[in-house]
């Protein structure tokens, strides 16, 4: 078994595609109705086909997962957060992590966790 992708829901497919592309560099790899596929794995569901879906609403800024990203220049990421076109929402603005990684949390536009750290010493 093989993990191939991880959605997320969003209210306005237009405004995430904008905002991963312009925060995380993903492209459309593929659009169907409602679904976006994102390169790195990352699918965009529009929120109402998720809800008809589950028969359930979405729960926006729940906490209970993350997306991880990594960048090594945490400082140029940090300020392309600051003078993103929407307000983002920080959990903790940009850290230095006591073993010298640094780090960001932040909610997407539909209150998706966000975090991205530097890579770990030894990592690449």
């Amino acid at each position: 078994m093989k993990l191939k992708n991880i959605l997320i829901a969003v209210h306005d497919i237009e405004r995430a595609k904008t905002f991963y592309k312009k925060m995380f560099g993903l492209d459309p790899v593929l659009e169907q109705e409602g679904n976006v596929i994102l390169t790195e794995g990352l699918v965009l569901q529009d929120a109402d086909v998720w809800q008809k879906s589950l028969g359930r609403g979405i729960l926006s800024q729940n906490n209970a997962f993350e997306l991880y990203f990594e960048e090594s220049n945490m400082e140029a990421f940090a300020k392309r957060l600051e003078e993103y076109e929407d307000e983002i929402q920080y959990v903790d603005g940009l850290t230095e992590l006591s073993w010298g990684q640094k780090m960001v949390r932040f909610y997407d536009p539909d209150g998706n966790l966000i975090e991205v750290r530097s890579p770990a010493a030894g990592g690449k």
